[in-house]
């Protein structure tokens, strides 16, 4: 299905084309890479060479610590919060209430997170949140599953809890020695910034982030308790999809309908990363201008591109990745696409 070669890969970024009418009202730059586990590119557009922060779409990578510490099965660790550590959820109850059970049990609350808090994402979860007359909780933010991971391990470990999110703090050091080891890359000079959940967020190039969630894919060259930590992600994720994103969300339709043949995970700044565990390769893809729907709609293009979609994905995902433009009174007036160069 997917063959090696040693074609030049210096294509030009694809564009997605957003389309009115019978005319192309917008476009969006996408670059993208798609490696094996020994960084051998399989297909790349664009600058993949460049740092990139990788934002969100990186989670399932810094959730790894929480089980290769042993604090996943210290803490009795469930299959729902391992999805919900690698999550970026809408903050709909399924989530908060498994966030605030999973500190409760471990003996912490919600003013333990250090990530900040803003309103659901989920609009039906918003207006309930606003109708009852509440206020939003760090339990609500996006990140709080991942959070939560982090206090897990850095208590079973005993470090300190305060603190968590600085870049000098066991917890985030302990990242950055994991993405290291994925990307075959010194990260001590690499770009950092604070992502919107006040932890650092590093640049990385995408073809080493290809190479990372190829690696993640098919971690069987990995020590055996790596390769262990990776499979239960995988199987977290596939298993309990709603956890990792929530409702009209491509994650989550993606990763429940491929039943852990794709592993998909979203970034801020339209970031998109999938590991392929059948066939061992990784995607990477950044929309330049930082738009999510163009990002969505490259990654369904490339996956359809190496032939890893059936129709049971295509039914599910189809609404994201060719999505119909709809006006107020819900007629269809374009679409969006984009036709890759083999």
């Amino acid at each position: 299905m997917i063959k090696h070669s040693s074609e030049d890969f210096a294509r030009p970024p694809f564009t997605v084309n957003v389309s009115r009418g019978d005319m192309v009202e917008s476009r969006h730059q996408v670059i993208a890479a798609i490696s094996d586990s020994e960084g051998k590119l399989v297909k790349s557009w664009g600058q993949v060479d460049s740092p990139v922060y990788l934002r969100s779409a990186i989670k399932p990578l810094q959730a790894l610590p929480l089980i290769e510490s042993g604090a996943a099965d210290a803490l009795d660790i469930t299959e729902q919060e391992l999805s919900l550590a690698c999550a970026s959820h809408t903050g709909e109850p399924i989530h908060v209430e498994a966030v605030t059970a999973w500190l409760n049990r471990i003996g912490l609350d919600i003013t333990d997170l250090e990530c900040g808090s803003h309103w659901p994402t989920y609009d039906p979860a918003a207006r309930a949140l606003a109708a009852s007359g509440r206020e939003p909780t760090a339990a609500h933010n996006n990140c709080s599953g991942k959070h939560t991971g982090f206090l897990s391990t850095a208590l079973h470990l005993k470090e300190p809890l305060k603190g968590y999110i600085r870049r000098d703090h066991p917890v985030q050091k302990r990242i950055v020695t994991v993405l290291e080891d994925f990307t075959d890359l010194d990260l001590s000079d690499a770009p950092v910034g604070i992502d919107g959940c006040s932890i650092p967020t590093i640049g990385i190039p995408l073809q080493n982030a290809a190479m990372a969630f190829a690696r993640f894919a098919d971690p069987s060259k990995m020590s055996q308790d790596r390769a262990l930590a990776c499979q239960r992600l995988q199987q977290a994720i596939a298993k309990h999809p709603k956890m990792i994103a929530g409702s009209d969300r491509l994650c989550t339709a993606l990763d429940g309908a491929a039943n852990g043949k794709i592993i998909a995970k979203v970034g801020a700044e339209a970031v998109y990363l999938a590991a392929l565990p059948e066939v061992g390769i990784g995607i990477a893809i950044k929309a330049l201008d930082g738009t999510t729907r163009a990002a969505e709609t490259a990654l369904g293009a490339i996956l359809e591109d190496l032939g890893v979609l059936n129709e049971e994905i295509h039914q599910a995902i189809d609404s994201y990745v060719h999505p119909v433009l709809r006006n107020r009174n819900d007629m269809a007036v374009g679409d969006i696409r984009v036709v890759l160069e083999n």
